[in-house]
């Protein structure tokens, strides 16, 4: 393998190792450095070499020739390289902010779920979140709720643990156990025949756009995580992947608590 003459000793060992098949966070872990400083390094990796994939970069590190890049080529490559290390450096924020928040509880879902739906809404620009358990012959129960309409608060009381319609988007998250992302909630013809879920969630609640994500703890849903916009204004892939986080972590933190309940009953 060449050595190439304008890569530092430190970023060589990166692209090696990338190149070799490395995660960032085992280079990370090898070399001692935080992840995102792992991600920049290879940003830089990547213009100095004039590459933009895994594959261009051990070809190169192989001696192998590359296809040349004109100038407008390699500003896109650099320009992508910098939004994604930008969007990758919000994952890792937003993670480390969530662990934070379920750490500090102790297990404790009433100080940790507002907390979760609280910074969820802030990062996905969304204008309320509900956290539904599953359960109970296959029923829902909006157990946890953060900026909700009170004429929808009272309708998710007065329902307690309730059933839902197949064309719902909690009913489609049940059965396809992926991401329901619905652009505009009273565009779908669900809401035309006056489903009571729907009819609550955009009369009474003023949602329109909606995602619903489901939580899973193994291949068991255990819950969803839900988030509401009262204009038309779809979740983007990037809102959906932060959700799914949110909602991953949320299992965690339901599986503590249930843990930590659990041990002081038996101690008691």
């Amino acid at each position: 393998m060449s050595e190439p003459a304008d890569l530092s000793q430190r970023e060589l060992q990166i692209a090696q190792s990338y190149a070799g098949g490395a995660t960032y966070q085992k280079i990370a872990d090898t070399l001692c450095i935080a992840p995102s400083t792992v991600r920049t390094h290879l940003a830089t990796i990547y213009r100095k070499l004039e590459v933009s994939s895994k594959h261009e970069l051990m070809t190169h590190l192989n001696g192998e020739a590359s296809q040349p890049r004109n100038q407008s080529e390699m500003a896109a490559v650099i320009s992508e390289l910098a939004l994604s290390l930008e969007e990758a450096i919000s994952r890792e924020k937003a993670l480390s902010e969530v662990l934070r928040i379920i750490g500090a509880a102790k297990g404790d879902l009433d100080a940790v779920m507002p907390l979760i739906l609280g910074y969820a809404l802030e990062l996905c620009d969304a204008e309320y979140g509900i956290l539904f358990e599953y359960g109970q012959s296959k029923k829902f129960h909006a157990t946890f709720t953060l900026g909700i309409p009170s004429d929808l608060k009272g309708w998710f009381d007065d329902q307690g643990w309730f059933s839902v319609s197949p064309q719902t988007g909690l009913g489609r998250m049940d059965a396809q156990r992926e991401v329901i992302n619905i652009f505009d909630v009273k565009a779908e013809e669900i809401y035309k025949s006056r489903d009571p879920l729907r009819y609550a969630t955009a009369d009474l609640g003023g949602a329109r756009s909606f995602v619903a994500i489901p939580m899973l703890a193994a291949d068991n849903l255990v819950g969803a995580f839900a988030l509401y916009r009262k204009t038309v204004r779809p979740f983007s892939d990037d809102s959906t992947r932060l959700a799914q986080m949110f909602a991953a972590q949320s299992v965690i933190a339901l599986e503590n608590a249930r843990m930590i309940r659990a041990m002081q009953e038996a101690s008691a």
